[in-house]
């Protein structure tokens, strides 16, 4: 086997070695991704239980308090129809999107009717003694169970941060050239007539699909932007952008290619890109020029 075949299949391992790393990345990034979501989603079911654990045991304590016999069914009637709703749920698997916004639905008209029956009862029966002390035990169970709401609250809160985290895009393959007028790579900054931008966006299962306002800025080296003529939100305020590029994104990897035509004397120094999209800086480079 001569040296150039040794070396072509050296450079063939090389890519195949690499391609195996990048798949193996990103069915790891993919897979803690959907972890995530299955996380929020079971979150979101536990709350639900909670809610109508608590409903349950709102009724029970109801039926201490009234001696009328028709309301004392309509109650039994609502807190059986609580528990088997409550049942339900509990069968119910978290990625079932369908049958757990149903129960949500149903859980909302659950709190009106309880709503109901807490003004009907405080109708009819004035607070003696008694009641004040069994109340009192409710309000503590009330405030445990909103204490468990608030914990799941906040558990969700922080796991929705995560996955935002998660749905941001990102540049990959940042590559930045100077080209010539002749379309060539410029040496020297006097030659430069063109700035191009390649990279790619990213596959992201988790971000949503659309279009995409990808906004590029290149930095003299003063620290000032070659201005394109317009500027974007970042971070509660505007700031100006070189190119603006509009993309389709589906969630699978994007190529994009932006280009920046020279129309104003350069220096020698070091130039810096940063890209943003969605409100986030998603990459950046820089390339460097001698006199």
């Amino acid at each position: 086997m001569n040296k150039k075949t040794l070396y072509a299949l050296l450079a063939v391992v090389a890519v195949l070695i690499c391609g195996m790393a990048y798949l193996i990345f990103s069915l790891n990034k993919s897979n803690e991704e959907n972890k995530q979501m299955l996380e929020l989603a079971e979150m979101d079911k536990r709350e639900m239980e909670n809610e109508y654990e608590h409903f349950a045991q709102q009724y029970n304590e109801m039926k201490t308090q009234v001696t009328n016999d028709s309301l004392m069914a309509q109650l039994e009637r609502e807190q059986q129809r609580t528990q088997e709703l409550l049942e339900e749920l509990r069968r119910t698997k978290s990625n079932d999107a369908a049958e757990i916004t149903r129960l949500k639905k149903e859980l909302a008209t659950m709190r009106e009717v309880l709503k109901s029956f807490v003004a009907e009862i405080d109708s009819l029966n004035r607070l003696n003694t008694q009641l004040m002390g069994e109340n009192e035990n409710l309000r503590i169970q009330q405030a445990q169970q909103a204490q468990q709401i608030s914990h799941l609250s906040e558990e969700r809160a922080t796991l929705t941060d995560k996955v935002a985290i998660a749905s941001q895009l990102d540049a990959i393959g940042i590559r930045i050239n100077a080209l010539n007028k002749k379309g060539k790579d410029a040496k020297k900054i006097a030659d430069v007539k063109k700035f191009q931008v390649a990279f790619s966006i990213a596959r992201n299962v988790t971000a949503a699909a659309g279009n995409k306002s990808i906004f590029v800025r290149i930095l003299k080296p003063t620290g000032e932007v070659l201005n394109g003529g317009g500027t974007f939100a970042f971070e509660n305020r505007r700031l100006e952008y070189s190119i603006r590029k509009d993309i389709e994104y589906n969630g699978e990897e994007t190529p994009v290619t932006v280009y920046w035509d020279v129309n104003e004397m350069l220096v020698a120094g070091q130039y810096r890109i940063q890209i943003f999209a969605d409100g986030n800086n998603i990459g950046g480079g820089s390339i460097s020029f001698e006199k």
